[in-house]
């Protein structure tokens, strides 16, 4: 197989690249709606101190999604949760977080979501957060974005004209990231009209689709953000790290609906 040059999939192979996405969404949604709400359900944890869960839907849901992978996209490059990098030739990596908020999905709440996500050469390029229990898809990419939900398919837009002090802001921790993190983020939460904590990956699901203004986290890995990044981005919003630099890699994250409330919020994080 030839080796992609370093371009955006549009480039390439952005149709293919569509339908093996929604082929590994509509088997993590047998995955995680087999166990989702389940008394049977117990999670380990993977942390040392605290408490960091992971559950068999998560292993497994990343497992079919990667045997998916396999027969579709062979050389491709994967780099997921639980199971970790896989190396390619392509210069595509497919980025996936098989549950998304696996403590919401411990509690029973459908805020959680599957991430599938694809990064090239030049970072986040095509995104997909998938909410099963809802039936929400909301993608994003070079010419794509839309949500598809059982009430029927729109495009998706950020919301626009919404001055800070008016704006909704979304978070998933009370405590974002360090102590330090949490004081930079308090100051833009008490510029905003309405704070809102603990829903994951659907906060920017809910900014792609015009309902809020601002995400801030902390802390991310690769997997939790460049699906959100690209759906996004695709919807019109803003994608950076606390210094307006990329953010694909995690870390410290905001995104926005407008360039102002972006430059607004980075000022309020910079103190």
């Amino acid at each position: 197989m030839p080796t992609l040059s370093p371009a955006r999939i549009a480039d390439a192979d952005l149709a293919a690249i569509r339908e093996t996405a929604a082929a590994l969404a509509d088997a993590a949604r047998i995955e995680t709606l087999r166990h989702f709400r389940s008394p049977l359900l117990a999670p380990d944890n993977k942390a040392a101190s605290g408490f960091d869960p992971v559950t068999e839907a998560d292993r497994a849901c990343e497992r079919v999604m990667r045997a998916i992978l396999a027969q579709r996209r062979p050389h491709d490059a994967i780099l997921g949760e639980e199971y970790g990098p896989t190396p390619g030739t392509t210069g595509l990596t497919w980025v996936l977080d098989p549950i998304d908020g696996t403590r919401a999905y411990l509690c029973g709440a459908p805020t959680w979501g599957v991430l599938i996500g694809v990064t090239d050469a030049q970072g986040a390029a095509y995104g997909l957060i998938d909410q099963p229990w809802t039936g929400e898809r909301f993608e994003g990419g070079p010419g794509v974005s839309s949500v598809t939900a059982p009430q029927g398919s729109r495009e998706l837009s950020v919301r626009r004209g919404v001055a800070l002090a008016q704006a909704t802001l979304m978070t998933t921790y009370p405590e974002v990231g360090g102590p330090d993190d949490t004081v930079a983020f308090r100051r833009v939460a008490d510029a905003v009209r309405l704070t809102r904590y603990g829903f994951d990956c659907y906060a920017y699901a809910l900014l792609a689709l015009g309902q809020v203004d601002l995400v801030i986290e902390a802390g991310l890995q690769p997997y939790d953000v460049v699906a959100p990044i690209a759906v996004v981005e695709a919807a019109g919003g803003i994608v950076t790290d606390w210094t307006g630099g990329p953010a694909h890699a995690g870390g410290r994250v905001i995104a926005a609906a407008t360039p102002e409330l972006h430059a607004q919020a980075l000022t309020l994080l910079a103190g």
